[in-house]
């Protein structure tokens, strides 16, 4: 029996508890996966420095000879977690709150092709880690002590990663965990405990490319949003079965960004001349249906993201950053900011960090234009693709082979 049929025929056993994430999950410090607990990139933390010294926040510890990469942190149950090339082999390491080691365990061969270096970050759930390497590897381990528990390949399932390797973060969505092997398989919902497959998306065919899975729920329907080589697409979340499907972005040199969802508009936009399209949601008895509300040129978003704040999207625009309205695109502003970089957000401000020479940024978060409220430098080499990350009053960042903790509540 083919890849295809084992997991089509799991449909006839069981279909999955599927529930979305309760908004609020985790505020207590936790960030457990890509984008953080709420998939939008968006911190709880609220009593947050407005200003930063001018010598930038401070440092309270950094962890070195966590190797190549430009993954992000994940941080659960008083853990932080990195992924990082060394040698010849893809780690996951773990460290407490202070910093210290408390473990590291290899979980795949390096991704040796294009930029070398760990791309996905680790999804945390359960008391389980969830990590897929860039050759599409997904390693499932216990969190605490690292244990390997279970392994599934995505090429054993009939994918291929792109170019740069496989580069998403798994979504853990009840009691699924979800990633792309690509190819007619695209989308598949493996069992979290076990790693049995329970249903693999259908009605199209295509490559993984290198965004992460977003859960939406909309009109009654869960579905899950991500980017391909294809477009974008959105199945459902019990069964993958194909909801919506728009080829705006296919066949581009790559897309990495991860698709954003608020107010029944779901917005993507890449790089390398693309920019960016907003699709209006509209339900349709048990189906959801989505209609181009707008495209723009003015986020052309290489890899560095996006957030959506009060009916606004902010994000890396080319060598800067811009600010969109959701509903119309209307240009609402077009900065420099820290030059091309990635974002996150917290306690109603931007969090930025720049892709050249470790340059990390605070700036408001409004139409009325972006202000820079402190600017410092972390050490490291080469590109950083890996976002910043603010939870329990921490700012988290990742450059080459370090990894940098500050204190950003306000005194």
């Amino acid at each position: 029996m083919n890849a295809r049929l084992t997991l089509l025929a799991l449909l006839a056993i069981a279909m999955p508890t599927v529930s979305s994430p309760a908004l609020g999950a985790d505020a207590a410090g936790d960030w457990p996966c890509w984008r953080g607990p709420n998939h939008d990139g968006k911190s709880a933390d609220t009593g947050l420095l407005k200003q930063w010294p001018a010598e930038g926040p401070a440092k309270l510890w950094q962890a070195t000879g966590i190797g190549e990469g430009f993954s992000s942190v994940t941080v659960s149950n008083g853990t932080v977690y990195i992924t990082g090339q060394v040698g010849n082999n893809l780690l996951l390491f773990a460290f407490d709150m202070d910093g210290k080691p408390k473990w590291k365990l290899p979980l795949d061969k390096a991704w040796t092709k294009n930029h070398p270096g760990s791309r996905g970050s680790a999804a945390i759930d359960g008391g389980k880690a969830y990590v897929l390497s860039g050759n599409g590897l997904l390693v499932c381990l216990d969190a605490k002590t690292g244990k390997p528990i279970w392994s599934a390949s995505a090429g054993k399932m009939g994918g291929s990663p792109g170019g740069w390797g496989y580069a998403e973060t798994p979504l853990i969505l009840g009691n699924l965990v979800i990633f792309k092997p690509g190819g007619k398989n695209s989308i598949v919902a493996l069992n979290k405990a076990t790693g049995a497959p329970v249903w693999a998306s259908s009605g199209f065919s295509a490559g993984p490319e290198y965004s992460s899975c977003t859960p939406v729920s909309f009109g009654g329907v869960d579905m899950i949003v991500t980017g391909t080589n294809a477009g974008i697409v959105g199945v459902l979340a019990k069964t993958g079965g194909l909801l919506l499907m728009n080829s705006f972005s296919a066949r581009n040199t790559a897309n990495c960004p991860t698709p954003a969802y608020a107010d029944g508009h779901v917005f993507w936009a890449n790089g390398y001349g693309k920019g960016g399209i907003c699709l209006k949601l509209s339900a349709e008895g048990q189906s959801v249906k989505a209609a181009e509300a707008w495209k723009t040129g003015d986020m052309e978003c290489h890899h560095g993201g996006y957030i959506i704040d009060q009916g606004l999207i902010y994000g890396n625009n080319g060598g800067g950053w811009a600010c969109l309205d959701l509903k119309s695109g209307a240009v609402k502003w077009n900065e420099k900011g820290v030059g091309k970089g990635s974002v996150v957000w917290a306690d109603g401000m931007l969090y930025l960090f720049s892709e050249g020479g470790g340059l990390a940024g605070l700036a408001t978060c409004s139409p009325a234009g972006l202000q820079m409220k402190g600017t410092f430098n972390v050490a490291g080499k080469g590109p950083s693709w890996a976002h910043p990350v603010v939870t329990g009053g921490r700012l988290y960042l990742r450059y080459d082979d370090n990894l940098y903790c500050f204190d950003v509540k306000a005194k």
